[in-house]
């Protein structure tokens, strides 16, 4: 079979998780930095012969396509290419990230030129600050420059609730203030860096403080009562998107997923004002591949 009879079949699906926010952001050590909280929803691309044209790709998607293709030397990519999310916008749950990841990698896929998690972060961080949610494991990373600062394999994989305080926030908005907020000074972050390995509720710990200190920069209705209501039901702590309106309330990963969604009722009950965006897992992040074709 000819390349062309290949072309003719090529089928290509790639997914990359979103996110609930960042289990830590801050400033430290002069740079600013993101430790990514990968979930199970994910954004999710299709390229094939059978599509035509861009379909759901957005501006900044399309940027990333374009100085991928640029950079590989590659005129115009052959195929028609779809995406479809389960991440909406504006909230902090990456889904510009999974968006310019996912559409990298099931383009170099399916010309043939899979591109590695490393390559493909040092294209999105020319388009936006990033959250690495496609690189494996939970990643600590400069989210402007995309140096990877530590990677932690063995995290627990925690049930998260998850509530919407409202409205959008513009990441590279956030991005600048926290870079001017950075300069002025920083948190003591050594400390919550090393407890995120030393078990989940050393883990859920950290990311509360994180979400408490960043409070200052961005505050979020209702912060601080979902935090005391859902400990005093069994929650560990919360995660806050930094540049989002998410906050995450994170659960014992012993307790069963039927208490879970009782006290996830419990909660929406007592904050009427917050939109209850349902109950995920967190994951390690990563890209998933799947491959059709008849060649």
């Amino acid at each position: 079979m000819d390349s062309m009879d290949v072309m003719e079949v090529l089928d290509v699906t790639v997914r990359v998780p979103g996110s609930c926010g960042e289990l830590l952001q801050g400033w430290h050590r002069g740079e600013p930095f993101l430790v990514t909280c990968p979930i199970a929803r994910y954004t999710t691309v299709r390229a094939a012969t059978s599509l035509q044209g861009l379909i759901g790709l957005g501006e900044k998607t399309r940027c990333a396509l374009q100085l991928y293709l640029r950079e590989a030397g590659i005129e115009k990519f052959p195929f028609g290419m779809q995406l479809t999310s389960e991440l909406p916008r504006g909230k902090g749950m990456a889904s510009s990230s999974a968006d310019i990841a996912a559409v990298l990698a099931a383009a170099s896929l399916a010309l043939g030129r899979p591109l590695a998690p490393e390559a493909i972060l040092h294209l999105a961080v020319q388009v936006e600050p990033t959250d690495a949610v496609f690189l494996p494991g939970i990643v600590c990373l400069n989210q402007v420059t995309g140096r990877v600062q530590r990677v932690y394999r063995r995290l627990s994989h925690p049930y998260l609730t998850i509530f919407d305080t409202g409205g959008t926030v513009d990441t590279a908005d956030c991005h600048a203030c926290a870079a001017i907020a950075g300069e002025r000074g920083s948190r003591p972050w050594t400390d919550l860096l090393e407890a995120l390995a030393e078990g989940e509720r050393r883990m859920a710990e950290a990311a509360t403080q994180s979400a408490l200190w960043n409070q200052a920069r961005l505050p979020k209705h209702c912060l601080e009562a979902l935090l005391q209501q859902a400990r005093d039901i069994g929650a560990l702590g919360l995660v806050a998107a930094h540049s989002g309106t998410v906050i995450g309330v994170i659960w014992p990963s012993q307790m069963a997923r039927g208490q879970i969604e009782c006290r996830s009722a419990h909660l929406v009950r007592q904050f009427p004002e917050l939109t209850c965006l349902g109950i995920s897992l967190m994951r390690s992040g990563g890209i998933e591949y799947m491959r059709k074709d008849d060649a």
